[in-house]
This record gives structure tokens, sequence and C-alpha cells, in this order.
């Protein structure tokens, strides 16, 4: 069976993310705001799924914070990908992980910092730090699964130009 691109991929969970969207909407079940209960364990699995984003038994908890994310009315989550660089335009094998990451770290940074809740660029910085931390914890278990682009902004964060690497790729979000 050919691979699926990466961008056939996103294009899928993009898909897959506006049909729940959809199909919860028109179910007529409408939720209330998220829980403190709720939101403390997003942080967690956010947190969890940084330092082991290829934890099988993690599986199950990323699944139930992409579609609370997804129905929670009250946390609003701002992802670009063009904060990765080039990165979409490679065939990673783990792109999956590495583009939920962005969304689950910026989750977690909103509910962390309710304060700057709508301020794109710190989500965007935030996302892009915790996709870091998930390519690090990917390529410590398997060594040669190396992305030009994420270390690329691996080297942009050694040399402290992340924030401003991030900003100025921000621009072009939508």
């Amino acid at each position: 069976m050919r691979a699926m691109s990466l961008r056939g991929c996103c294009l899928l969970v993009i898909a897959g993310f506006l049909f729940c969207s959809l199909s919860f909407a028109q179910s007529g079940n409408s939720r209330g705001p998220s829980t403190p209960e709720e939101r403390t364990r997003a942080v967690q699995v956010a947190h969890k799924l940084e330092s082991n984003p290829l934890d099988e038994s993690l599986k199950s908890d990323r699944e139930w914070a992409i579609l609370w994310l997804i129905q929670v009315p009250d946390i609003h989550v701002n992802v670009c990908t063009n904060v990765l660089g080039d990165f979409m335009k490679s065939k990673y094998k783990y792109s999956s992980e590495i583009v939920t990451q962005l969304t689950l770290s910026s989750a977690a940074f909103v509910i962390e910092h309710p304060e700057s809740s709508n301020d794109s660029v710190a989500q965007y910085i935030a996302g892009t730090e915790g996709v870091l931390k998930a390519y690090h914890s990917i390529i410590q278990l398997k060594t040669k699964a190396t992305s030009k682009a994420l270390d690329e902004l691996t080297q942009a964060q050694t040399e402290g130009r992340l924030p401003d690497k991030v900003r100025e790729a921000s621009k072009t979000c939508k």
C-alpha cells in the first residue's frame, strides 16, 4: 500500500476535525464550557505527549484531548503549520504526532495562560516549543527519525531566535 503524503494526511486530519465538529453541532448536543478537571487533564495529556509522543498507551488520551478541544466552546486555539517552516512539505514518518502536538501544546498554553488566550503569536510559539519537545523525544527513541525543518527550528531555539522565527512565519497564517 502506498504511503499517504503528508499533505494528504493533514488534509484528512483537518477533514476529520471538521466532520466531527459539524456532526457534533448538528446533533443538537451543545455542551457547556470546559470543567477545571477537563482543563487539567488536557494540559497533562499535552505535556505527557511532549515527553513521549510515540507511547501507544497515550493514544486514547490524545484522541480524547482532540475531540474535547473540538467540542468545548470556551477554549479556542489558533493553529498555523506555517510556523514549522518547510515541515509540511516533507514526508516525515511521525507528522501526525507533530501536527497534533502543535495543537495540543497550543491548547495547554491557552489553558495555563488565559490572559494570553487572544495572543495568536504566543500560542504559535508555545505550540512550536511543544512540537520541539515531542520531536526531541521521538529522535531519542528513533535516532534516524530526523526532520530538516524541525532541526532548523531546534537550531533557532538554541540560538534564542525561535520566537522571532515563529513570529515572522506566522505573518502568513490566516
